[in-house]
């Protein structure tokens, strides 16, 4: 009989490919910005300007993009361990590139904590805008629907908080009802069963 193990051994990655796709990914995003700050200038620069007035946005989108994909690639390398203190370190040296700009020591560390607080919190939280993550291994019809028995509440629950009407009718409705009317009108209801619907 074959045991099968997992591998929980950590495998490393290539740092030098992930930076470069991170430097072309930033550095277009980069690119883009300096576009549009091109586009709102007063003067008429043309679309050269892109690059000469944007050209210090363009290098600082893509060196911080490259330089955190690089570091934190190499730092789970180095360690041999993928978890949140790669993406501090990474976020660190990434924030002090943008705080170089600044060219005061202040602003080198301000600008590192600040990006490194940043994406290490959005790492550990989940890593995700749109909230936790589904799990793959669950069929979603399953997760669905075990998600509304989880919130179902008995009929009986709903017309004791709610009471009948508007759409909530309890069992034997229509006997009570014409019960009801019966006695304080004096009217026979006749009572018909439920149409299927």
């Amino acid at each position: 009989m074959a045991h099968h193990e997992e591998d929980h051994s950590y495998h490393p990655k290539d740092a030098i490919s992930a930076a470069m796709k991170a430097t072309a990914l930033t550095g277009s995003v980069g690119l883009f910005a300096a576009a549009v700050q091109n586009t709102l200038t007063k003067q008429n620069v043309g679309t050269l300007g892109v690059f000469v007035r944007g050209g210090g946005t363009i290098t600082t989108f893509a060196a911080m993009g490259g330089t955190y994909e690089f570091i934190k690639t190499a730092s789970a390398n180095l360690r041999e361990k993928e978890d949140h203190y790669n993406v501090a370190i990474g976020g660190f040296v990434s924030g002090a590139i943008l705080g170089l700009r600044v060219r005061t020591f202040p602003a080198v560390l301000g600008y590192g904590v600040a990006l490194s607080t940043a994406m290490t919190a959005f790492e550990y939280t989940g890593g995700s805008l749109f909230g936790y993550q589904k799990d793959n291994s669950v069929d979603e019809f399953d997760r669905r629907t075990a998600l509304r028995k989880a919130f179902q509440t008995p009929v009986e629950q709903s017309v004791a908080e709610l009471g009948e009407g508007r759409g909530i009718y309890g069992a034997n409705y229509e006997e009570r009802r014409a019960d009801r009317i019966k006695n304080a009108y004096g009217i026979e209801v006749p009572t018909s069963p439920v149409r299927a619907s």
